[in-house]
This record gives structure tokens, sequence and C-alpha cells, in this order.
């Protein structure tokens, strides 16, 4: 792999960062590594297995999210789930004592309240815009926020955020999935480790399931032992479309928060709509700070019907956008939360963190937006 300069801008670093160059053959793309056995001792100093996240494909991949997330090492997982589990299980022990943001992804929460206690790890949930301090106790050993958040897109401040665990020594932890690093850099803020569901947009084509962890080398050498002992790695195959992917993430995210400002504005003037989820809109509870730490707002939104009961109908209308599970990829899909993402919460659990079956989320794709909004347009006028 070759050094690549750390001031060069995202795009340069989204092609270049971590890049494998085949002196044998003089390839532009990194070949696909399929051996599951290396020889031993290696010319690299290490015992190379893929367990161990340190074959090349795999190491291709960190190095490229490590330019870009402004960290010094990375991970990558089989799923995001995966990323997050075994950062938390290395990151906590029996008797310790979290604080979660309550606006999470449902598949998050639903680890954090059904797995994580069982291990004798006590947790605590706080709404956006309340107190993180206020939750903190004399075991509290970390902070996990999401942000922008799925499926509300509240913000929360990541350097007050930072700040707090720095000044109680504590860790914090950001679910950067939404934002990417092409929109926001939570380490550059002061957060201690990044974790991304890469089956998102930085893969982008909604064909790979994967996931990271971006952070200091101390940090990441906690989370790699139990990496290895989870077994959760990714391999070569899903490696090798992962940087691919990565390779494009500045463009198709650029198009996407384009579009979805657009799509956004739009929607907010429709008289069936009750309410839309935007950071980047004014009337967003969190666009001050939005603002102020997001180079760009995302692809990202939902808004609430006024008729709950035309939810489901309206998913059946579009010509255009997909109603489909996950995000991040170049079509549009819309989706309903309280059906998939946050199905596992029970209805009480939905709508104290405000997920109603009138919320719809929308994950804005490259299309056009003029094409978007007419297809918006005539699926809400549709009976």
């Amino acid at each position: 792999m070759k050094k690549t300069d750390a001031k060069l801008k995202p795009a340069t670093l989204c092609v270049h960062a971590g890049a494998y160059h085949n002196e044998a053959t003089g390839a532009v793309t990194t070949p696909i590594f399929t051996a599951s056995s290396y020889a031993y001792p290696n010319p690299s100093g290490q015992n190379i297995y893929q367990r161990y996240s340190n074959t090349p494909n795999q190491r291709v991949v960190a190095a490229k999210l490590t330019a870009l997330e402004h960290g010094e090492d990375a991970l990558v997982f089989g799923s995001g789930m995966a990323a997050i589990t075994t950062t938390l299980f290395a990151l906590l022990k029996p008797g310790d004592h979290a604080v979660f943001q309550e606006d999470l992804y449902g598949g998050t929460y639903h680890f954090v309240e059904a797995e994580l206690t069982k291990f004798g790890i006590e947790v605590s949930f706080v709404k956006v815009g309340d107190d993180f301090a206020a939750q903190l106790r004399p075991n509290t050993k970390l902070i996990y926020v999401e942000s922008p958040s799925n499926p509300l897109l509240r913000c929360v401040d990541l350097a007050a955020v930072a700040a707090l665990g720095k000044t109680r020594g504590l860790l914090t932890v950001i679910d950067n999935t939404f934002a990417t690093p092409i929109n926001q850099t939570p380490l550059a803020l002061g957060i201690d480790v990044v974790v991304h569901s890469a089956t998102k947009y930085l893969n982008g084509h909604s064909d790979l399931n994967a996931g990271a962890v971006i952070a200091l080398n101390d940090i990441i050498a906690r989370i790699r032992p139990c990496a290895v002992n989870h077994g959760g790695m990714l391999d070569a195959h899903a490696c090798y479309m992962l940087e691919r992917g990565l390779k494009t993430l500045a463009l198709r995210v650029e198009r996407q928060n384009e579009n979805a400002s657009k799509l956004a504005v739009w929607l907010q003037k429709h008289s069936a709509v009750a309410r839309v989820n935007y950071p980047g809109l004014p009337s967003h509870a969190d666009h001050a700070v939005a603002a102020r730490q997001m180079r760009g707002f995302g692809g990202m939104l939902s808004f609430e019907l006024r008729d709950a009961a035309q939810a489901v109908a309206l998913l059946g209308r579009f010509k255009l956008a997909t109603a489909a599970l996950s995000l991040g990829g170049v079509e549009t899909l819309v989706t309903s939360p309280a059906k998939t993402s946050h199905v596992k919460l029970t209805a009480a659990e939905r709508a104290a963190i405000g997920i109603s079956d009138a919320l719809l989320r929308v994950s804005v794709g490259i299309e056009d937006a003029d094409d978007l909004i007419a297809d918006f347009e005539q699926a809400l006028a549709a009976k």
C-alpha cells in the first residue's frame, strides 16, 4: 500500500488512500487475495490470517477509512452491527455503566437492551437535547451517540460530548453512518471512536454487508483482540467491493446531499405532510448544531404524514423510489421505520422516541432531483 498525504481533500482520498500497487502486473486496482492460508514467517513480519483482519484486502480498506475519518487505524467487519457490538464488548466490562443516546438505530437499541445488559453492564438512555452529564455515574465508562440519528435525523453536539468525555475520563463513540466522513469527521471534533455500517453509504450500491470502526491506535489495539475472538471479519471479495464503492463516495454523497435538500424543501410545503425531519432545514430542531459540525446535511430524511393510514398505501404508489429496507445506495428507498428498522421495539418504546406509524424514512439516491420530486408528487396525489 502506498502512503497518502493526509492533507489531500476527501474526494482525492476516496480514490487514492491506501491504494495497493501490484508491481508484478502494474494493475491499478487491488487484486483479490482469496487465500485463507499465508506463509510464515511472512515478509510483513506478521502472521497473516483473515480473522486477524490483516490481509492485504482488509488493510487497504482500513487505510482508506482511516485517512477519510482522520484516525490512526481501522478494522472492517462483516456487518455494521458486528462493528458496533464488538466495539462495545471490547470497551466495556461487567460492572461498567454506559450512556446511550435514546434516538438510535433500532438494531443498536435492541442490542443494548437485550444483550449488553446480560453481561452485567449497566445502561442509561438520554434524549437528544437533554443533559448527558446528568446520567453519568461513578462507574460510567462510555458515551455512545448517533448523529444524525436514525430515523429522526437528530443531531448531537459532538464537540460538547467529546469535551464531557475528556473531562470525566470517558470514551466517546459515534455511529457516523448517516453523515459519512464526507459530511462529518467526528474524530476531528474530539470523539474517540467512529463506527459505520459500511453496508450503507461507504459501499453505496446496495449489494454488500460490511461494518467498520476507526480510532486512534491505542483504542484499536483494545478492540482488535475482541474482533479476533468474535470472528466477524470481512472477507476478501467483500473488501474488494467496499474499496470500489469508497472510490466514488464523495461524488455520490455530494449528489445525495443536493437531492435530499431539494426533496425536503418540497415535502415541507406539501399539504399531506405534517413534519419533515432534515437537519438542513432551518426549522429542524438541531439545524444550528448540524450547520456547525457538518459540511453537508446528508442524503437521509424522514417525514410524517397527517394521515397515518396513508403511510402503507403511499409505499405502493412510487414509480421511481422503491419501498425497501436499508439505505445509502444510489437508488432512492422509502421505508416505514415502525415496521422495519425499529420493529423490534415495543409500540411504547417507539412512541417514547417519536417513531409513529405515520413516519416514513427516505434514503435519497443520485437520480435527477426533479424526477424524484415528480415521483413523490404523484404518489402523494394518488388515492
